[in-house]
């Protein structure tokens, strides 16, 4: 067998490619660009017959390379044998390319990405709104029924996530504490102002660090851990089979993880400004000599109590934000692991970003609130 080729000749006043040798996977190898090159040279150079008689042998591959060059059709004169001229007509199957078609798309793809960025917020904040209203109604459905509130799951979920958050965020606190006082005393002293340190740390973390400090690792920690569960009953269809049952998934699910988190986010605030605290007043004893009773003596004078209610405040918010985010990423999950991994994710970083918002919005709201003029 012949290796193959495309040469040009004149027959009368036509011009006309005639191919010869073996136009198969074994015979293209290594001259497949060689060839397209001479195909698209005929086709540039109008040819008007084309001659297969002499090709020795035609698969798929080399039909394909034939049907392409052709643009995505047998030309209208074109002497072969059957059996040759029967591949040929197979490889319409490939149908046109879609390169205008892809050009197109190429200049409205921001438009389109940008339309399905917005429909896919659209869709979150429905889910967002419908998840409320879901939560509204077995509120209401508890306080009318008593005896259906979910009484085991909220017990459980506060322990989940209160109790064994104590360890990690005393310690987060601590330490935070330790570099805040730390650095605001190396800047103090230079001004002989070791003072204010006390002013620094008691606003700082009782109104602001100590409820976003909690938020942040509550939302990695005990948020993605609502997420997964809700999206592994998700795929393991055991919240269909509640359905099924007649079991409201929202009201054993969802209702507890919201209340569990509303009640213990105030009081891990507490906590975690407590710990932060501590570890400030040690650090300031350290590097500027002030004393563990005149530090609690000084801190009630210096920050007002209303910063003690703003991060109460901000407890609840983020509890409620982080709380419905992670269930609605949980109840949004596919039936398959990758959806799972994928919702989690988006939980995390959404819960994050909602509790970035609200205390931006507590800081324009409460900004002339709880500071000494």
């Amino acid at each position: 067998m012949g290796l193959p080729s495309v040469s040009f000749e004149i027959s009368g006043a036509q011009r006309v490619a005639v191919l010869r040798g073996d136009w198969t996977l074994a015979g293209l190898e290594g001259r497949l660009d060689t060839l397209r090159a001479q195909l698209a040279s005929a086709t540039a150079g109008e040819i008007e017959h084309w001659d297969l008689r002499a090709v020795d042998r035609l698969d798929s591959l080399g039909a394909c390379v034939l049907w392409r060059a052709w643009g995505d059709a047998v030309p209208a004169s074109l002497d072969s044998d059957v059996h040759t001229r029967g591949m040929l007509d197979a490889s319409s199957v490939l149908g046109p390319r879609r390169r205008a078609k892809a050009r197109a798309g190429h200049r409205a793809g921001a438009v389109v990405a940008l339309g399905e960025v917005a429909l896919g917020l659209v869709a979150q904040i429905v889910g967002m709104v419908a998840l409320n209203g879901r939560l509204l109604l077995d509120t209401l459905r508890v306080l009318r029924f008593p005896q259906d509130a979910p009484l085991r799951e909220l017990s459980a979920n506060l322990y989940k996530t209160g109790v064994t958050a104590l360890p990690i965020t005393a310690l987060v606190g601590f330490l935070i504490g330790v570099v805040l006082s730390y650095l605001s005393a190396l800047q103090l002293k230079t001004f002989g102002a070791d003072v204010f340190i006390i002013n620094i740390l008691g606003i700082g973390i009782i109104r602001e660090l100590g409820p976003v400090l909690v938020a942040v690792l509550v939302a990695g920690r005990s948020g993605s851990a609502m997420t997964a569960q809700l999206g592994v009953m998700r795929v393991t269809e055991e919240i269909d089979a509640l359905s099924t049952m007649g079991v409201s998934a929202t009201l054993r699910l969802v209702l507890p993880k919201v209340v569990a988190l509303l009640v213990a986010m105030p009081l891990l605030v507490l906590w975690t400004s407590a710990a932060a605290l501590s570890g400030g007043m040690v650090a300031a004893s350290l590097q500027l000599d002030i004393g563990y009773g005149f530090f609690l003596e000084s801190l009630p004078r210096v920050v007002p109590i209303a910063n003690l209610y703003i991060g109460f405040g901000k407890g609840v918010a983020f509890g409620f934000v982080i709380a419905l985010v992670a269930c609605h990423f949980g109840l949004a999950v596919k039936p398959n692991t990758e959806s799972l991994s994928a919702n989690t994710t988006r939980s995390v970083v959404s819960a994050i970003t909602g509790v970035i918002l609200v205390d931006a919005l507590f800081a324009i709201a409460t900004r002339h609130i709880g500071m000494l003029t």
